[in-house]
């Protein structure tokens, strides 16, 4: 497709990329595209900091709250709406400004995805009964002796284990068969793209202030309305940054004090995984240190 008119804005939570989209899509008249995993379901406004319904008033939001919690959103399945948002903004003579935290969304409009077929429901909870019957040690030697590549994966990584028992019950194939065939990416070519990246000082600061902002604009009901539909604990939204963590509070494990503590906490360390996976991942683009930098930066581009 057409990427001329397309923009990466990436970056750890609380760094200001959200803003410095905004900022840019009212000065080029561009659309803002959501590449942020969590900000996709529809069940967690406050507490995955989804942009206010004033600044959606402000430029055209796309992916934001699309998906109810009880789906699951894989990075094959954002690249595909991504694609159709990016064709309908391009449709309209705009441009695609694309902002998020999630690293593997960049890279899957860039270099695809392996083409991995999809995993039948029943094969998936077979996966995590055969788990829970045999237990981890047991089950991720199981999982080497069908692809001995993920000897790599440690006990701990439950995820890529199930993923890899998944993938060869239901096709007969080991997961490392289909990652090592070709990709096709998505996007050809990207106009500007950038990684807010401030001081750890800073970006410290700001995870504590919207950890505290949540819990005052209405995080603990909005993660209380959650738990109670009584969803699937292994589903993505069950694990967002923020829901464990408030609701042991409402639960009455933790203080209201304690609970801010420990969400604070989190908050700064996922924002340190974040900018390490781009340090690692995306060491090529362009640093901005606020979101000045990055409108300055990209509107010299455009």
């Amino acid at each position: 497709m057409n990427d001329a008119g397309v923009i990466f804005i990436a970056g750890p939570t609380a760094s200001g990329k959200s803003a410095a989209a905004l900022t840019l899509a009212q000065q080029t008249g561009g659309e803002i595209v959501n590449a942020d995993a969590m900000q996709v379901y529809a069940d967690l406004r406050i507490v995955t900091a989804r942009p206010s319904s004033g600044d959606e008033r402000l430029a055209q939001h796309h992916l934001y709250g699309v998906l109810d919690g009880a789906e699951r959103c894989s990075a094959g399945r954002w690249a595909q709406m991504a694609v159709t948002a990016i064709t309908d903004i391009h449709a309209r003579g705009g441009t695609a400004i694309i902002v998020g935290g999630t690293g593997l969304y960049f890279r899957s409009l860039e270099e695809g995805l392996s083409p991995i077929p999809d995993v039948p429901i029943e094969i998936r909870e077979a996966a995590k009964k055969r788990r829970e019957d045999i237990g981890p040690a047991a089950f991720r030697e199981e999982v080497i002796a069908n692809d001995p590549v993920m000897a790599r994966l440690p006990e701990g990584d439950t995820q890529r284990l199930v993923r890899a028992w998944e993938v060869f019950e239901a096709t007969g194939k080991p997961l490392s068969y289909y990652q090592e065939l070709p990709r096709e990416p998505f996007l050809s070519n990207v106009s500007s793209r950038v990684v807010i990246e401030p001081s750890r000082e800073t970006l410290y600061a700001r995870c504590d202030q919207r950890a505290a902002q949540m819990l005052s604009e209405g995080a603990i009901e909005e993660v209380k309305s959650l738990i109670e539909r009584g969803l699937d604990p292994s589903l993505p939204v069950m694990k967002a940054l923020g829901v464990p963590e408030i609701a042991a509070f409402f639960s009455s494990e933790i203080t209201r004090e304690e609970a801010l503590a420990t969400l604070q906490q989190s908050t700064r360390r996922f924002a340190k995984r974040q900018l390490t996976w781009f340090r690692n991942q995306a060491a090529g683009w362009p640093r901005a240190g606020n979101a000045d930098e990055i409108v300055k930066q990209i509107t010299s581009d455009i």
